[in-house]
């Protein structure tokens, strides 16, 4: 799938910095045209340079986040139940809040049957899914468009936020580790994040078992502030350890 060797060409890049044509064609056993276009993918995103008979990591991409087409087509299955059980977390009548992010998002088709319940988010995707559920009472935090990860960013959705008393929110993360935290590659989402984990709300944060023990750009919260967070399988024993030693519940499947 086009989708999947595009990701592992730029994760190869991020382990050898640099890779040459010829070697992409014998590690995909796809032709040379096939390559190129690809390459063009990653140039046009601004992931690579082209060099002479092969490609390098942009320098300046190290810490930017990951255009949303890429991620949302990874791991679909685990997110899918991962939202699931968040979903399952929400009761009639709540005032929700739904991070943006490429499992959040499939919150939405699991709170159709809810009562009463309001959804703030700044995130497109969220307020798309939601159009299809006329039932669904949806806020948007409104803002400026940060196409990354399609949603709102900067001051208004701060300040939106400040008018809303949410009865749980639910974060989403590009990688968590107890050192690091649920981390994040954007600034401007990570100012958000932060905002709404220090909400007097309770927090889940939502990431599949591949988000662990990875650290991004900025770390938005520690693990242990959080009420509960939510993986499609357990994790390593430390991090079980560290959410028992901390009062976080750890809900899986």
């Amino acid at each position: 799938m086009k989708i999947d060797r595009i990701e592992q060409i730029h994760d190869l890049l991020k382990k050898n910095r640099s890779i040459s044509l010829n070697d992409l064609c014998d590690t995909f056993g796809v032709s040379k045209n096939t390559i190129r276009r690809d390459v063009a993918e990653l140039e046009k995103n601004g992931i690579i340079r082209k060099v002479y008979g092969g490609i390098v990591l942009n320098e300046d991409e190290s810490g930017a986040p990951e255009p949303f087409a890429y991620r949302e087509g990874r791991n679909v299955d685990a997110k899918k139940l991962v939202a699931q059980l968040a979903a399952e977390q929400v009761q009639d009548g709540d005032v929700i809040y739904i991070d943006s992010g490429t499992t959040t998002m499939h919150m939405i088709p699991y709170l159709i049957k809810k009562r009463y319940l309001t959804i703030v988010t700044a995130s497109v995707h969220v307020i798309n899914a939601a159009g299809s559920f006329p039932g669904l009472n949806i806020i948007s935090t409104g803002g400026t468009l940060y196409m990354p990860s399609n949603a709102f960013v900067g001051p208004s959705v701060l300040a939106a936020l400040q008018n809303y008393n949410l009865s749980k929110v639910f974060l989403a993360s590009t990688g968590i580790s107890i050192a690091h935290g649920a981390t994040n590659a954007s600034p401007l989402e990570c100012e958000i994040k932060r905002s709404l984990a220090q909400k007097n709300a309770e927090s889940y944060l939502l990431v599949d078992s591949t988000k662990f023990n990875k650290a991004s750009l900025m770390t938005y919260c520690q693990l242990s502030d959080l009420n509960a967070l939510i993986t499609e399988k357990e994790p390593d024993k430390e991090y079980v350890d560290y959410f028992e030693k901390h009062n976080v519940r750890l809900i899986l499947p």
